[in-house]
């Protein structure tokens, strides 16, 4: 049961394909949780109001708890558009730009993403926003990195986020590895440990160098074909070759700054604090739903005073 004394309000991550939601104390403690795969393509077909007030049933939320979303309901094929902030942008600001929701009985609104309105490097983000703005401090100067299928580095100067740069790593990793010559060079499995040799291997080889990624994709094909290494190397060769020319560009655009926040979690967020830590970054780890939450939260006590 919900300690209804101290719930404040209900915090919501949709993205496109999962929902979590929170039912959280004024400082971003949960109180309670239900998450789904109903994400903003299922909703598409089957409604957003629904499943919202079925996994408010599910945590036992109050009628009268507001509600705060972030991500992929904010969409253009979302629920209702929370049009972009652009930058630079102030993380603090964020909830000045959120988008009430028509509903009866409940006070509903959708936090924005931001935009990088720029003909040479267009770019948005829609629900990392809310983990930036719950994973630094404010005022916050410097760069963060966001593993995911698509990875995000955003500058951040004194809390403004300034510019990004999204690296679509890991779904060109699903892409090579189901679509191309090299399916028949990787077995399936999970993310490769941080010390796997072919791994630590192959980031080195192209960290300092990321066009030489596309030279070296082959090989690892043609080197099983001739002995040197072995299928079940495979994997973790391609994950080295493409999150070490993720690491190149990175440094390309933004430089390697004294400290580095990584917004992340699990094995995929292991890989990312060895390879960075490798690269000569001083890295601050952040995990990502708790950021989520945090960002959530702070955007929430901005929006609403509850005693």
């Amino acid at each position: 049961m919900v300690d209804q004394t101290k719930a404040s309000f209900v915090g919501v991550d949709w993205g496109t394909s999962s929902f979590r939601l929170w039912v959280m104390a004024a400082d971003g403690t949960p109180l309670a949780a239900s998450r789904g795969d109903e994400g903003m393509l299922h909703c598409n077909v089957h409604g957003f109001q629904p499943v919202l007030d079925k996994h408010l049933r599910n945590a036992g939320a109050n009628d009268d708890l507001p509600v705060l979303i972030c991500g992929m309901a904010g969409a253009r094929q979302g629920w209702i558009e929370a049009p972009y902030a652009p930058t630079p942008t102030h993380l603090s600001e964020l909830h000045e730009r959120a988008i009430a929701v028509p509903a009866e009985g409940r006070d509903i609104r959708i936090l924005p993403g931001i935009a990088q309105v720029s003909a040479d490097a267009p770019n948005v983000m829609r629900g990392e926003e809310t983990q930036l703005l719950g994973s630094i401090a404010d005022g916050f100067s410097g760069l963060v990195c966001m593993p995911g299928t698509h990875c995000k580095w955003v500058s951040i100067d004194d809390g403004d986020v300034t510019g990004f740069a999204t690296f679509m790593t890991g779904e060109l990793f699903s892409v090579i590895s189901k679509h191309s010559i090299l399916v028949h060079a990787l077995e399936a499995g999970g993310a490769p440990a941080a010390d796997d040799p072919a791994f630590r291997a192959a980031v080195a080889s192209v960290r300092d160098d990321g066009a030489a990624a596309f030279a070296s994709l082959f090989a690892i094909r043609a080197g099983q074909l001739l002995g040197f290494e072995s299928r079940e190397q495979g994997a973790a060769h391609l994950s080295g070759l493409l999150i070490g020319a993720e690491i190149a560009a990175a440094k390309s655009l933004f430089g390697v700054p004294g400290k580095i926040v990584l917004v992340g979690s699990g094995a995929l967020g292991k890989l990312y604090e060895t390879v960075l830590a490798d690269a000569g970054y001083a890295v601050d780890v952040a995990d990502a739903e708790e950021s989520v939450r945090n960002g959530l939260a702070k955007a929430a006590a901005r929006l609403w005073t509850r005693k």
